[in-house]
Formats: C-alpha cells, structure tokens, sequence
C-alpha cells in the first residue's frame, strides 16, 4: 500500500496498513532543505523540493503546496514583501484604508502571479509523484480572506457594524477561492485544504449567518470538482462544531486546545479528523517517547477516520528526531 492508497483508504473508511501521516510542513521544509522561508513562499520549485525531500525522509503520505495566506490577496492588488526567515507580509491590504469594492483587481488562477506558482507546484507534483502520495492544494477562506483585505481589525468590525458590506467582501473572496480550488484541482490536487483561521474568534452567531454559509458552499464546489474538501481553523472551534458538523467536510484539522472526541461527537464517523497535537509544547519541546504516546492517545479520543498531525504547522527548530517520532507507523 502506498502513500496516496493508504491516505484513500482511510478517507473511504477502508482497511490500512497503518495511519496516514500529514503533518504541516512550511518554514522547517525550507530549511531542511537549507533554503528559507522567503524563498520557499515565492518559487514553487523550491517548495516542491522542501517537500518531496520531507515525505521521503520522514514517511509523510501527502505533498503540500501551502506556504502563507497572501496568494490570492497578491491578486486582488496586495503588496507583497518576501523575508528570509519569517512568513511574508502584506504591505498594504487593498481594503484597509478604503472600503470600496470597485478598487479590488480580479484574480486569475491562472495568470495572477502567487495563484499561477501554486497551480505550477500542484501540477509539478502531478508530473512527479501522481498516484504515489496525495497532494494538497489549499485556497484562503473566505472570512481569511476578508480580514486579509480589509485587515483583521477593519474587518471584524465590518462583521458587527455594517454586514451587508462584510457579506458582499465575502462574496467576492468566495468566488475566488472557488476560482482557485477548481484550477488546483484540474492540475492534479487530491484534496483542497480551506484556511479560514479568522472564523474562530467570531461569535456563533456571526459564524452561522455570515461565515458557514460560504464555507459550506466553498466545500460543495470543491465536491463537485471530485476533490476532497479539508477545513483548518486555527484555535478553539468548539463553539462553531454545530455548523462545522453541517458543512458535509471530507477532513477536519483540530488545533491543541479542542477537545478532539467533542469533535468527533459532533461531526459524527465519517469525517478524517487530524491533529490534535501542540506543535509547540508537543512536538518541538517534546521528545521522541512522549510524541509517540501523544499519537496514540489522540488516536484512541478521535477514533478512525484519523489522520496524523499536529493541531497546525511544524514549528521550525522541531528537532528532527521529533518529526521522525511524529511520522512513525501506527497501526490501525
């Protein structure tokens, strides 16, 4: 069984050899390569390179082409600066001074420069290990999105003082992601990750009328495409579960502090859950012997479908004995 049969099985909920591994791997790829973030975040071939060399190294089943959340906000007209050991940063959110709509450029999957070098990074992996391992593309959220726009602030109280526009900025960073996840898809993304990470410091309420709907409609879209829709909020999604256990999800990433059989009670049995380790004081602070027993005992609260992970990405520094702990095989 190989990395893409072992990661399919699981999702159809058939017999494995033992647990998928899918860790996060975005800063500590790049240097275990000997490059760096920034170079990472605007080549996709030194992406590529990061994680091919990752999953060989340590028996990861999927190849990734995440990196930060300023793809498709390059698009929509954001400055973008590169560094070497950090993430990038928008320089200047499009929507941050002026709310006007009309001011937003149209991205192109498949001409805006930080979308296309995704899709290429999709589509490379394709060529190079279609069939072997599962490949994950990733498109920002909308409410991600929104609050990378409009800047996080402006935006949140967009959401509590005027949310006819936040509905409308939400439906145009909608249409582009769908826009986004479709093009991945066709080069040859298995599964389409959805970082929504703004969505858990909103109320239930806000999350039920404004966010989950888009959400849920991101995820058919994706669906409907033949891919394997994955959502990733980082922090405590507890309050959201309701309309998280509505969205009709393939997989689900759980973050350190939720508890991850509340998860699996809400969702029910057919979602992959994974995590839900602290990449911190879990995995980088730990060591090999106590990673191992922290896989086993978030297997044994989650139950299958389960996916190996950490509850988001892996710290760079992580010694590389506790990545490998992370990565052993465990049987079903």
């Amino acid at each position: 069984m190989n990395s893409y049969e072992r990661y399919m099985a699981m999702v159809e909920k058939r017999p494995v050899d033992f647990l998928p591994r899918v860790p996060i791997l975005m800063q500590f790829a790049a240097e275990y390569i000997g490059s760096n973030y920034g170079a990472f975040a605007s080549d996709y071939r030194v992406l590529t390179e990061a994680n091919l060399r990752c999953c060989d190294d340590f028996g990861i089943d999927q190849v990734s082409a995440i990196s930060d959340p300023y793809r498709e906000t390059q698009g929509f007209g954001g400055d973008i600066e590169f560094v070497p050991h950090s993430t990038p940063r928008c320089l200047r959110p499009p929507l941050r001074d002026n709310p006007d709509l009309s001011q937003l450029k149209q991205p192109d999957p498949l001409t805006s420069e930080r979308m296309k070098d995704r899709i290429d990074a999709v589509r490379f992996y394709k060529e190079q290990i279609g069939g072997q391992r599962s490949i994950l593309g990733w498109v920002e959220g909308a409410a991600a999105e929104a609050g990378d726009l409009r800047s996080v602030q402006n935006f949140m109280m967009d959401l509590l003082t005027d949310p006819d526009y936040a509905a409308e900025l939400l439906d145009r960073c909608l249409e582009t992601a769908i826009a986004f996840a479709r093009e991945q898809i066709r080069a040859g993304a298995d599964t389409i990750g959805i970082g929504d990470a703004l969505a858990s410091q909103v109320s239930t309420d806000t999350y039920a009328s404004l966010i989950q709907p888009r959400e849920k409609e991101l995820v058919r879209a994706i669906q409907a495409e033949s891919g394997l829709a994955r959502l990733h909020i980082c922090g405590d999604i507890t309050h959201l579960l309701p309309g998280i256990a509505d969205l009709g999800l393939d997989i689900l990433d759980v973050d350190w502090m939720v508890d991850i059989r509340q998860v699996r009670e809400a969702v029910g049995p057919d979602v992959v859950l994974t995590g839900n380790l602290d990449p911190v004081s879990a995995v980088r602070f730990s060591n090999p012997e106590a990673i191992r027993q922290a896989v086993l005992d978030s297997y044994a609260a989650a139950g299958a479908p389960f996916f190996v992970n950490a509850g988001c990405e892996i710290p760079a520094g992580t010694p590389i004995e506790n990545l490998k702990a992370l990565c052993e095989p465990v049987i079903e």
